[in-house]
């Protein structure tokens, strides 16, 4: 037996986070929530040994698989041999999705796929990015991480993702999963969710690179309140400076961000946004 293999199968590789998703309940349920729309590409994101694939390439017309781990996208290329499956070897997180849409001649991406949990923060993240090439997703991700993309304002699960999501998309948990759906079985438990972009979800701010600055700078010092933790971002440093951009945006400073909704931060970028204008 190889390093690579156990009992002639593929060695799940710690530093991929691979665990393999084994309950066929659970494949059935992924699928029949994926049903893709005119214009829609399906995109699974590591395949691994193909328990998603499978059953996505027999219900689907065409499929395209991202796989970064070499030896399980040779062996799935040697099992499967579905004319309507495209295999890519590749790192979703440096994939052109621009590239693959043209490709395939479609409109957007739907995604779909048991993430391995070391990509999961920077794929929500690169999704967010390419979020004009995305309509869809269907993931399975640590429950702790569904629960902070769903939480609500004023709960310990409530951050900085949960409020650049919101910007673009709905979240909603469709499937809980619990571990020994998994070989091998990792610590924690799973969901699934559903991402849904469209530009009826997104909050239009005046500037969304400088909503993001301070969202980001808002929870980098979470424990502090807005009078301290914002401060930086005024044009001058003055604290007067920073009250009058509250008072306008009807934000108290007194409070944490976690307190704070998608509305009262775009309201603050809006400001800030103003501010930074006159100045110039």
């Amino acid at each position: 037996m190889s390093e690579r293999t156990e009992g002639g199968r593929h060695r799940p590789r710690k530093r991929f986070g691979q665990h393999f998703l084994v309950d066929r309940g659970v494949v059935r349920r992924i699928v029949s929530l994926v049903d893709p729309q005119a214009g829609e590409v399906v995109l699974e994101i590591g395949p691994g040994r193909g328990a998603l694939t499978d059953s996505l390439a027999e219900a689907l017309p065409r499929l395209l698989a991202v796989e970064i781990d070499r030896d399980l996208a040779a062996a799935l290329r040697s099992r499967l041999g579905e004319p309507n499956l495209r295999l890519i070897e590749a790192d979703i997180l440096q994939l052109d999705m621009g590239d693959i849409l043209r490709e395939e001649g479609g409109e957007s991406l739907l995604l779909v796929g048991n993430l391995p949990y070391n990509i999961t923060a920077p794929l929500l993240f690169r999704m967010l990015e390419e979020a004009g090439k995305i309509s869809r997703a269907i993931l399975m991700v640590q429950r702790e991480v569904a629960r902070r993309l769903v939480a609500r304002s004023d709960s310990k699960e409530y951050g900085l993702i949960t409020v650049l999501l919101a910007m673009h998309a709905e979240v909603e948990v469709r499937l809980e999963v619990g571990r020994r759906s998994f070989r091998p079985a990792p610590r924690v438990d799973s969901s699934v969710i559903e991402v849904r972009f469209s530009a009826a979800c997104r909050r239009p701010v005046r500037d969304e690179a400088l909503f993001g600055r301070l969202v980001r700078t808002a929870f980098g010092q979470r424990r502090k309140m807005l009078r301290n933790s914002l401060l930086g971002l005024t044009a001058s440093g003055k604290r007067e400076e920073l009250e009058g951009l509250a008072e306008r945006a009807e934000v108290e400073l007194t409070r944490r961000p976690e307190s704070l909704s998608l509305e009262e931060f775009a309201r603050l970028a809006d400001e800030l946004a103003l501010m930074e204008r006159d100045c110039q």
